[in-house]
């Protein structure tokens, strides 16, 4: 395990800072966008420490049904909004 996902915070910051820094483009990500930020680490650890973001309230998930992807908090369309003017 790489140093980054040692320390809970600075992954935490790590990934807040990478889509407050890509959100202007988009605002849902997969999971595999987040393997560029823990280049060293297997996709379990790295899905760990996002869902660990996703219980503690700084990320949301969306899913389709069959694909799930994560966003800030508040940030972009949410499901439960998507069909509403």
């Amino acid at each position: 395990m790489s140093d980054l996902l040692d320390n809970v915070e600075d992954a935490t910051k790590a990934v807040v800072d990478f889509l407050t820094k890509k959100s202007k483009t988009k605002s849902k990500f997969y999971l595999k966008d987040f393997y560029d930020i823990f280049p060293d680490d297997k996709p379990r650890m790295i899905k760990k420490v996002v869902n660990k973001m996703v219980e503690t309230g700084e990320l949301e998930f969306w899913s389709s049904g069959s694909t799930t992807m994560y966003g800030l908090k508040g940030g972009g369309i949410q499901h439960s909004s998507e069909n509403e003017e």
